[in-house]
Order: C-alpha cells, then structure tokens, then sequence
C-alpha cells in the first residue's frame, strides 16, 4: 500500500508533470472506482490544474475554478504515468486499469489496481474534506507543529497497542502497515507494547523515530519517477517484508507475526528482548 513517502512523492511529481496542463477526458473504467456522482467527473474537462495536494494517503489534483480530483490508492492501487497515453478509449473489463486521465498535450496518467479486492477510490468534489477519509484524518506528522509535546498528547488517551495506534488514520495521517514496522524497529519498541504504558522517553523515542523514518524515506523517493516509487520503498525497508533475513542493525533473524489479512515484521533482539512473539496464524494450527 502506498503510505505518506509514496504519496507525498507522487505529488511532487504530478506537481512537476500536471501543474498549468488542461484535462481533456476524464473516464472512469471500473465501476467501482468513482465514489460520487455530483458533480460529475466530465465537470474536471476542460479545466487547468493549478495544485495537487497530499492529506495522508489522499491525492487532491486541484482545477482552476472548477472540482477536485481526490483519490486514494488503497492496498494494490497505483499511478501510470503515460507520455504518449494510448491512442482509443479504454474499455472496461477485467483488468488492473480503473480510471484515465487525459491531458490536451497527449500525456496523462491511469489509475490501476492489482488483484480481486477492489478498494481504489476516486472523489470529484469541491472541498477535499467533502471525502469522509480526509475529514476524519489526524493530524500530517510531517507538519512543523507537530512536535513531542502534541505527539504525547495525541497518546495520551489510548488504551492500546502502539502498532494499532500509528496506522490509524483518525489519530496520525499517512503511516501505514510498512512503516509502523520501520518506526517501531527503529524506536526499538515491540509492536504489542501498550501505548498507555510508554514512558516520557518512549514517547520521546517513537516521536523521534516516527519523524526520521518518514523524512528519510520522503527524501529518498524525492524527484523519483512514479514507475520507480515501488521499487524504492521495497529497498529502503529495514525490517517489513523481510522475514528470515538478517537484522541490519544487530544481525538477528526477522521475524513476523501473521494476522488473517496482513502481517507484521520485527527483531527480537532489537524490540522485544530477544523474546519472539507469538506468531497467531501457528498458533491456530496448533491447536
């Protein structure tokens, strides 16, 4: 899934690529990709984009005078950027390809999304915060304001897992389940530790970490093409997605916790003591 250093890159890269171009054509492909109907998609044609803006995981293309084009990327959704786009009008069936954009100087951009569980969403709306996904985001932990002392007051009622409480969206918008796993390895912090027992310094630490690890990741994906964002996140990651391998900090074995529709990866020796925890897909065979 595409977290906050993807999207804030895809943003500066529509930014680069859209800023003063007219959309021509607007056209949804699967049916279940547009979210809303008033106003319409066609309502975007024929307008300049002025701004293309990042709240969280959303991706707001701003049109002079005219509607927004929100979209948010879901688990398996991505940006094509397309120069040429393809000649002909896409016609809808069973592949990843969900909405095109296209622009009066032949360029554009696809919206596709991989496998079975559709979950891609594009808005056309005035306001951004006429998407419910953005109304109820917390605050950007990217923004200057957002300091150790807001942090530790955004924690301060919660009663549960910090793992759970960095990839909610209503509290912190952006982090999702890859870098929770990096923020916590590099906060040297189990996943299941409770937020209501973080001390002063925990909460200093994973402030810390949180910020770095996002700002790192923004910097390296930085001026990168859209097509090589993925290919970026995957080499940059220190500990998700690579059970088994070596922990590049102490040497120790990766391991992961598997839930029914995701996964998490962390080091023993480097976040729970050494302790491995229990992963509850084994368990369950088990028994």
């Amino acid at each position: 899934m595409p977290e906050l250093p993807e999207v804030e890159a895809l943003k500066d890269f529509l930014t680069e690529h859209l800023l003063g171009k007219e959309i021509v054509r607007v056209l949804p492909v699967a049916i279940s990709v547009l979210k809303t109907y008033d106003p319409p998609p066609t309502a975007l044609e024929g307008r300049e984009v002025t701004a293309v803006d990042r709240h969280g995981k959303f991706l707001d293309i701003a049109t002079d005078g005219g509607p927004r084009l929100v979209t948010h990327l879901a688990r398996a959704g991505w940006l094509q950027w397309k120069d040429p786009l393809p000649d002909g009008v896409p016609r809808p069936g069973k592949g990843p390809l969900a909405l095109r954009v296209a622009l009066a100087t032949g360029e554009g951009f696809d919206l596709t999304e991989a496998g079975t569980q559709k979950r891609l969403a594009v808005y056309v709306v005035h306001d951004p915060q006429e998407v419910p996904g953005v109304a109820r985001l917390g605050p950007d932990p990217l923004a200057d304001d957002f300091d150790a002392d807001r942090f530790a007051e955004l924690l301060a009622g919660e009663r549960r897992q910090i793992k759970g409480a960095l990839r909610d969206q209503t509290l912190i918008a952006g982090v999702g389940n890859a870098y929770s796993d990096e923020i916590l390895h590099a906060a040297r912090m189990s996943p299941f530790k409770l937020t209501a027992s973080l001390t002063p310094e925990e909460v200093r630490r994973l402030h810390e970490a949180l910020r770095a690890t996002l700002t790192e990741a923004v910097e390296r994906s930085r001026g990168l093409a859209a097509g090589r964002l993925k290919a970026e996140k995957k080499s940059g990651l220190r500990v998700h997605g690579r059970t088994g391998e070596p922990c590049p900090v102490c040497g120790d074995t990766i391991r992961e916790v598997s839930f029914s529709d995701s996964s998490l990866q962390y080091c023993p020796t480097c976040q729970t003591g050494g302790k491995p925890l229990a992963d509850r897909r084994m368990s369950r065979l088990l028994k």
